[in-house]
């Protein structure tokens, strides 16, 4: 979201490139943005900056900042706070590194971001920060889904009207397919679409389960990856429902296997059997006792 102020500007927190390549201060580590912003310019310098740096536009870092995101994530699932420091400074730079590129294209810099963010949050908390008092959670939730609302519709009437509008515009399709599909699945169920209950979410489970069944007895390849999406989605349809995130929960399933067959590729190297002439009856033996022991 641009900021209503002229964009081609720089803000209280942006430096003249010039400047930042003669401040050697500037460059030096800091606890403060501004050295940051500073020493990002300066590795996008033309001149004197890093060549990898100088090289890399939106598209190339998109991916990157995608990554730090998920690093940050994996920290907090570790508790590995010291480690957390470091990835929400590698996840800050993502920001400052776009905000930059943005800059020498005079689009927008990192005070316009900033502005960006302080102003969206104030608008977003009337309760907080306007003359909207009290309410409980689900008050304030609907009134953020409201102003979320009427944010998009805002955005739609000054790039011109679109084709359809949809309850569902603007969840991003380069979300995680997991996270989407709850996204999706939340805005459906803001018109009244969805279950109050869990309980018919596990008779669709179940159904859902048949049809793989069925797809599977048919050997219909596109049946099959039909019927594994519909499954999947309505996994993390039940995941949403008992207010608990199908992305981390998967993540905490992928750590589980690891710990439990890493434990399994200990204890057969303890045996001094090779895992690969091992019979599964005896691979799953290791992994009972895996799971015995990690409990």
């Amino acid at each position: 979201m641009k900021s209503e102020r002229n964009l081609m500007g720089r803000s209280k927190l942006s430096h003249p490139e010039s400047e930042i390549a003669r401040s050697r201060d500037a460059l030096a580590p800091s606890p403060h943005i501004e050295a940051l912003i500073a020493i990002m310019a300066a590795l996008r310098d033309k001149d004197s900056g890093c060549p990898w740096d100088i090289k890399q536009s939106f598209e190339t870092i998109a991916p990157y900042t995608i990554e730090e995101a998920y690093e940050v994530a994996e920290a907090i699932a570790r508790a590995d706070m010291a480690n957390l420091v470091d990835e929400l400074g590698d996840l800050l730079l993502q920001v400052v590194f776009h905000a930059q590129m943005a800059s020498e294209a005079g689009l927008f810099d990192f005070g316009d971001v900033v502005q960006a963010i302080t102003t969206k949050l104030v608008r977003r908390h009337p309760h907080v920060f306007g003359d909207v008092r009290g309410g409980g959670l689900d008050e304030v939730n609907a009134n953020w889904e409201r102003t979320k609302r009427e944010e998009r519709a805002s955005k739609h009437n000054h790039s011109g009207p679109p084709a359809r509008s949809s309850v569902l515009d603007g969840i991003a399709l380069s979300l995680p397919a997991l996270s989407r599909a709850v996204k999706l699945q939340a805005r459906a169920a803001g018109v009244g679409f969805d279950w109050q209950t869990p309980g018919p979410i596990l008779d669709k489970l179940a159904e859902e389960v048949a049809e793989l069944s069925e797809a599977m007895t048919s050997k219909d390849a596109r049946a099959m990856k039909d019927e594994i999406g519909d499954l999947i989605f309505t996994v993390a349809n039940m995941a949403r429902r008992l207010d608990l995130d199908p992305e981390t929960a998967a993540r905490a399933a992928n750590a589980k296997f690891e710990r439990r067959f890493r434990a399994m590729e200990h204890a057969a190297a303890r045996s001094g059997r090779d895992m690969k002439a091992m019979s599964l009856e005896e691979l799953e033996a290791l992994w009972v006792e895996a799971k015995r022991q990690n409990k």
